[in-house]
């Protein structure tokens, strides 16, 4: 059972290694909303996500006996930090199996906190299958990222601190893969409040544990397809399913899609950064069916590679407008590429690129295709210049995002 005490005892625990990640009041999601939302930072935390709080606690319930054989654990990259951190400062030795789709920024950073890295399999679930085999051929003791009480006792210490600052939450919004998180967050809220909503956060195609609460068992996805790969999990915990469906009030599920404006939002307003996972539940925030309410977020992780940051970006300034191409037609002689940027430019939009297609047709004279990629500064001014070209004559046609770069 996950008690009161056990919580407690875990939170002294974890202060050991943990960062302090307080509360932060955010104006611009509390206006979008409706609510008050505060954000629990946990991309902040060391190593960059929540799964050093499990991962500590549960090297530190081990005995002797097991911390010498060795731990082996497989994960996305989130839990596979915590343990290799936890499993450094405890003086154990430790081998993660990752998913071979795991991004580099994770698998780099396991190695540099002393882990061996084994990688294997497409999602998680096969990666576990290998730790679990690996496991039991070299006596490795298995440390499980999300289907452990002990890790879901030590994941749920973030609820603690949530209570000490905001003791009068009305939601707390918890992302879901397996449900370790989830399981610790909302057993420890509910004994701390049972009036307290906790909502799980789940991505639209990895929603494992919405699918086994509404079959009332444990259940698996048939395919897993998300950008969100923290969270990208066939089955959920068997172990801890209990706790899910007597502690979570509800499922949220999110489509890949809603992430990215998610990601430049709390980058601009808030300059952090947020893997997509970790995204979750600030999507989430838009679909919650609830007004002045005190609304806490937990933002789960914030380990995301370059090349991933720049194709959110990218994808997000189109989302939002503030990059699109469109294509004119114009006679082929001097001067018309001179008129176009003209009017672009007295409508204070911003050329970054262009494409002059003298070969469209026959008749070069009649119809010769530029196509324009311009910066804008949001819908409003993208229909500002596009009104503009067809006032000078002009008959703007709106390229396919996938085309902007």
């Amino acid at each position: 059972m996950l008690t009161l005490n056990k919580f407690e005892k875990a939170y002294d625990k974890v202060q050991e290694i943990v960062l302090p990640t307080k509360l932060i009041k955010s104006d611009y999601f509390s206006e979008q909303t409706g609510n008050l939302v505060y954000l629990k930072p946990e991309n902040m935390q060391l190593t960059g996500a929540y799964k050093i709080r499990g991962a500590y606690y549960k090297i530190s319930t081990l005995n002797e006996e097991e911390k010498v054989k060795g731990l082996i654990t497989a994960s996305a990259g989130n839990h596979a930090q915590g343990v290799a951190l936890a499993a450094k400062r405890q003086g154990v030795k430790a081998t993660i199996v990752m998913p071979t789709t795991t991004p580099l920024l994770k698998v780099n950073r396991t190695k540099d906190l002393g882990a061996k890295v084994v990688l294997y399999g497409d999602v998680y679930d096969e990666a576990c299958e290998h730790a679990l085999k690996l496991a039991q051929e070299k006596g490795f003791t298995f440390v499980h990222p999300f289907d452990d009480l002990a890790v879901a006792t030590g994941q749920g210490t973030i609820a603690m601190d949530i209570f000490k600052e905001l003791p009068t939450v009305d939601y707390i919004l918890v992302p879901i893969g397996g449900g370790g998180l989830a399981t610790g967050v909302s057993t420890l809220a509910r004994l701390l409040n049972p009036k307290i909503k906790v909502i799980g956060v789940e991505p639209a195609g990895a929603a494992c544990m919405k699918a086994s609460l509404e079959a009332g068992k444990v259940v698996s996805c048939e395919h897993v397809n998300t950008i969100a790969d923290g969270t990208a999990v066939q089955t959920p915990g068997k172990k801890i399913f209990p706790y899910i469906q007597n502690n979570i009030d509800d499922i949220i599920t999110v489509e890949d899609e809603e992430l990215i404006p998610c990601f430049l939002d709390l980058l601009e307003n808030h300059k952090m950064l947020a893997e997509n996972s970790g995204l979750l539940t600030i999507a989430a925030l838009k679909h919650l069916k609830a007004e002045g309410k005190k609304v806490v977020p937990i933002i789960s992780g914030g380990n995301m590679d370059v090349i991933t940051i720049a194709s959110l970006v990218q994808h997000g300034l189109i989302i939002r407008d503030r990059i699109f191409t469109v294509s004119v037609f114009l006679p082929d002689k001097p001067g018309e590429l001179t008129r176009v940027s003209r009017v672009i430019s007295q409508a204070q939009g911003n050329i970054v690129k262009l494409e002059h297609n003298q070969f469209v047709s026959i008749n070069r004279n009649s119809a010769v295709e530029l196509t324009i990629t311009m910066e804008a500064f949001g819908t409003e001014h993208k229909n500002k210049i596009i009104k503009a070209l067809q006032d000078t004559g002009y008959k703007p046609e709106i390229r396919s995002s996938k085309s902007v770069f």
